[in-house]
């Protein structure tokens, strides 16, 4: 998350000293102009000529002498007013700047060149249209609020060239699924109140288009424009508009003014405070109405009222909530399952053989096990694992079968109706034709030095380098990419040699004699502390490296330089999800599949790096440690980011009021309320959705080992829901409404973590839990000598999986400690299955793991091909997009076509009756002398 201090990390591979050269926005103006309609839409004669217009209105102003800066004006006193001191024109987005001649430290050769490069932008702004008025602070005479406008000229010529979609008449279609009658008196408490949140009329739309604005639906020009849809025009606009023209260089853009400081802020405005309804009667109140109904507390139950959060922060906030939502609702459906697996095995763990041979003093208690290291490492009895063989086999039991299966089956049910909800979405939201209408980012645009032939339009274009240019663009980010893997790596490198360092100091220092009744004993066994110890301190390695390499998937994505908005999150998404994977499951990965496979036996153990003798895991397998080392990440995690999400932008806002004391008894305006809440940042959804996707691989890809990791995520999601919503509302500054069409690359990334968690889940089950040698035990070897085939029994099993070393047979190294008082005891026991010593292939493993290793390879083929083939089915049984929706979008599509149609032609019709007319004026004009 952190959220307050990215904002400007977007920026940082584009940042250098703001002089006169090196900038991202540098661009010879005699090569590339202010907007490039060719690069925006080269088919459209239309928009070149309108992207032609807004140049030459550009370049007219290159020949003025002076700037044509806004006028200052007085706080009318009215501090919930969204408009201008005359009360006519609305407040569109509000700049903010500290002025230079009011600093403290004033440097005059500075502040004059950023005072001359505000001066230029905000002439150019007004000679491109727009309507700026400047107000002081209220609380600090240094600061000045530029206020800006877009009248509707302005609006109607950019919407046109951003192929915005508007109103072209009522659509009298049914859209909404309402729920069956006889379940609305159970669904009634759970939906928002329509009395104050009232469902949103529906339209048929169309891109606006200037010369056909009669067919739009235009009753009030003041409210065609919707205060989102008006934000993000403006915000097109500043992101444009140049600052400086120098020695024929051109600089653009309010990302790059802000993050020189030469603005301290840009931002659309709350249209009220959150805990009161404006008291502009005109003022829909909607930020009141997100806190009521949706961020506070006592609507935690309640569904989200996705129309309005869509309308007041666009379409890519609105896809994000409908998908948490969604994503929330069917964890309770595994978490129902998980929990009732739990629940089977914490109420059978009595009935639990293996474990009641392991804590009975007669047979566990009287097995002597080897050492688990060199030298300082004791003999051990085996009931001093008593303790964790029980918590074992609530997680090692059939039930974590069937919930691995089904997993399988939810995960791939999950996605499916997502898809279908999705398209719901973009029908409902007039999103399906999205990416028809994205614009390249300005960062991309002044790049844009080099020619080139489109092969579709065979006509020029600029792109902002060549082929070889960008093959060595990706190869260095590749490589930069590949490093930070490798570090992640060798981190988990470091933590397997603490692991194996720690384990010797535990084993010497922690008793070595068992009598049932310290606690310490009982709980606190050496590999238990060494498990607890290493997954604390992996966590907060993994949190420091997160916090490095974000910064540094920033800058390597910057450097790539993607072409739109939405290419950039998709190409910083795969680099932050390809790290945040290895760096948060590797770990897991480490214990699930590799500690204590390769080990060797006693008297011939594998050591790493030649001097660390590897990691051996308890008599019951690993998956205890497995079930530690996902609890401890997890809830880490997530009381981790829920403390940064609430109480770092609390404490910030906090702060700033404190700093302001001193003039809070006065009455301050809308924008300056605003500006002293936190920035939310471009990327402030992106990690957002990467918490919720690292979440979602953990219950899926390790779900095997903790059946209650859906409910974790399932209380964790709903404090989530609300968290986002109650920091948005009311810690946040408005974002800049943005259009989405779907999650984007996450989509792709839940499909390629569904298919990997069969195979983990698979194999977990197969070589981490001790499931498959119990179940061969039981059924190939544990028949009574009697021959009586229908009593089974998993007596005896425990002896059956440990095999028998002679302490004689140590080599001198790895000799152990006897202060255990090995007495007259001559052999050890240890976890594998070989045979004993004086048989002809002694510490040779026995026929009972080849039969094992069978069992496993076996059910690792069947599982998965048994849940693939389901998920397959599942996936074409249902289709991604509804028969009713797609019957809905052929329907508009064929409705607003007609309705275009009809209205061209009643223009036609009409211009040819005039035509007539006018034709047979001076026809009958002409031929009236002569019939005189």
């Amino acid at each position: 998350m952190q959220m307050m201090t990215r904002d400007t990390l977007l920026e940082m591979e584009q940042e250098e000293d703001d002089d006169e050269d090196g900038d991202i926005g540098d661009v010879p103006a005699s090569k590339r102009p202010f907007l490039t309609p060719h690069t925006l839409h080269s088919s459209s004669l239309v928009l070149e000529n309108l992207g032609q217009t807004v140049v030459s209105n550009f370049r007219s102003l290159e020949s003025q002498p002076d700037f044509r800066t806004p006028e200052f004006e007085e706080f009318n006193g009215k501090p919930n007013s969204l408009y201008f001191n005359d009360g006519q024109r609305r407040i569109d987005f509000v700049l903010v700047y500290e002025d230079e001649s009011r600093k403290e430290n004033n440097k005059k050769g500075s502040n004059e060149k950023q005072r001359r490069k505000r001066q230029a932008y905000e002439s150019n702004l007004i000679c491109n249209g727009l309507q700026l008025e400047a107000t002081r602070s209220v609380l600090d005479d240094r600061l000045v609020f530029v206020k800006v406008h877009a009248p509707w000229e302005v609006l109607c010529t950019y919407a046109e060239l951003m192929h915005i979609k508007l109103p072209l008449k009522p659509n009298d279609m049914k859209t909404r699924f309402s729920a069956f009658s006889g379940f609305n008196w159970f669904t009634k408490f759970l939906r928002v109140d329509e009395s104050m949140i009232k469902p949103e009329q529906e339209f048929f739309t169309a891109p606006f288009e200037k010369n056909r604005m009669n067919d739009f639906y235009i009753r009030d020009r003041d409210t065609f424009f919707n205060p989102a849809t008006r934000s993000r025009i403006v915000y097109f606009i500043l992101s444009r508009i140049k600052y400086q023209v120098s020695n024929n260089v051109s600089k653009f853009g309010i990302n790059k003014l802000v993050s020189s400081g030469i603005y301290k802020a840009a931002f659309p405005l709350h249209d009220c405070k959150f805990r009161h309804r404006s008291e502009d009667s005109s003022c829909p109140s909607e930020r009141y109405l997100l806190y009521r109904e949706w961020a506070h507390p006592r609507s935690i139950y309640k569904k989200q009222p996705l129309d309005l959060i869509r309308k007041y922060y666009g379409e890519k906030i609105g896809i994000y909530f409908a998908w948490l939502g969604y994503y929330t609702q069917m964890l309770l459906l595994a978490a129902v399952v998980g929990v009732a697996c739990f629940l089977y095995g914490y109420l059978n763990q009595d009935n639990c053989t293996w474990s009641k041979e392991v804590c009975d003093p007669d047979i566990g208690g009287k097995i002597i096990m080897c050492p688990q290291c060199d030298k300082l490492c004791h003999f051990w009895k085996l009931n001093m694992t008593c303790e964790s063989s029980k918590k074992l086999c609530i997680f090692d039991s059939f039930g974590t079968l069937i919930f691995a299966v089904f997993m399988g089956v939810w995960v791939t049910l999950f996605l499916e109706f997502w898809k279908r909800r999705q398209a719901e979405l973009e029908y409902e939201w007039d999103t399906v034709e999205l990416q028809q209408e994205e614009q390249p980012r300005p960062e991309y645009e002044a790049r844009c030095n080099h020619v080139v032939i489109n092969e579709i339009t065979q006509e020029e274009e600029r792109v902002p380098f060549t082929v070889w240019g960008k093959c060595i663009r990706v190869a260095l980010c590749a490589s930069a990419v590949l490093f930070w893997i490798l570090l992640i790596i060798a981190s988990v490198i470091g933590i397997i040699v603490y692991r194996l360092s720690v384990f010797i100091v535990f084993s010497a220092q922690l008793p070595k004699h068992f009598n049932g009744t310290d606690p310490i004993q009982r709980y606190l066994t050496p590999q238990t502390a060494t498990s607890i110890t290493a997954s604390i301190i992996s966590f907060i390695i993994i949190m420091i490296l997160n916090a490095i390499y974000e910064k540094v998937a920033i800058m390597i994505t910057n450097f790539e330089l993607p072409r739109t908005q939405t290419d950039y999150e998709n190409s910083l998404t795969m680099k932050m999800f390809l790290f945040q994977f290895v760096n948060y499951y590797s770990s897991c990965f480490y214990i699930a599949f590799f500690k204590g496979k390769f080990v060797g036996y006693p008297g011939d153990p594998v050591y790493w790096l030649g001097k660390y003798r590897n990691e051996e895991c308890d008599p019951g397998g690993c998956l205890l440690e497995l079930t530690t080392q996902l609890t401890i990440i997890m809830g880490g995690k997530a009381i981790w980011n829920n403390i940064q999400e609430v109480l770092l932008p609390w404490v910030m806002n906090l702060l700033g009021r404190c700093r302001t004391v001193s003039g809070s008894e006065k009455i301050t305006p809308r924008w300056e309320q605003d500006y002293h809440l936190q920035p939310m940042g471009k990327l402030g959804l992106f990690y957002e959705y990467l918490e919720m996707i690292i979440q979602f691989g953990f219950v899926t890809l390790f779900v095997a080992s903790f059946p209650l990791a859906p409910l974790l995520a399932l209380v964790n999601n709903i404090l989530e829901v609300r968290v986002d919503a109650w920091k948005m509302t009311t810690q946040y500054r408005r974002m800049v409404p943005e259009k989405a069409q779907d999650i984007g690359a996450w989509q792709p990334i839940m499909q390629g973590i569904a298919i990997l968690a069969v195979v983990t889940n698979a194999m977990i089950i197969a070589f981490t839990s001790d499931m498959i040698p119990r179940l061969v035990y039981y059924w190939a070897f544990s028949v009574p000598p009697y021959g009586d085939h229908d009593h089974y029994t998993m007596d005896g099993y425990i002896n059956n999986t440990l095999s028998i070393f002679n302490v004689m047979d140590f080599k001198s190294q790895s000799r152990g400690n006897s202060s255990l008082g090995l007495d007259n005891h001559t052999t050890c026991r240890y976890r594998d299955f070989r045979y004993p010593p004086g048989h002809p292939q002694e510490y040779k493993h026995n026929i009972f793991y080849w039969h094992v290793i069978a069992a496993k390879l076996a059910f690792i083929i069947v599982m998965e091909h048994v849940i693939y083939s389901v998920k397959f089915f599942i996936s074409y049984a249902i289709p991604d997009v509804s028969k009713s929706t797609k019957s809905k979008i052929k329907r508009e599509k064929y409705l607003t076509q007609k309705l275009l149609h009809e209205n061209h032609l009643k223009d036609v019709t009409k211009n040819i009756g005039i035509l007539a007319e006018k034709v047979g004026e001076v026809v009958d004009k002409n031929l009236r002398p002569k019939v005189e």
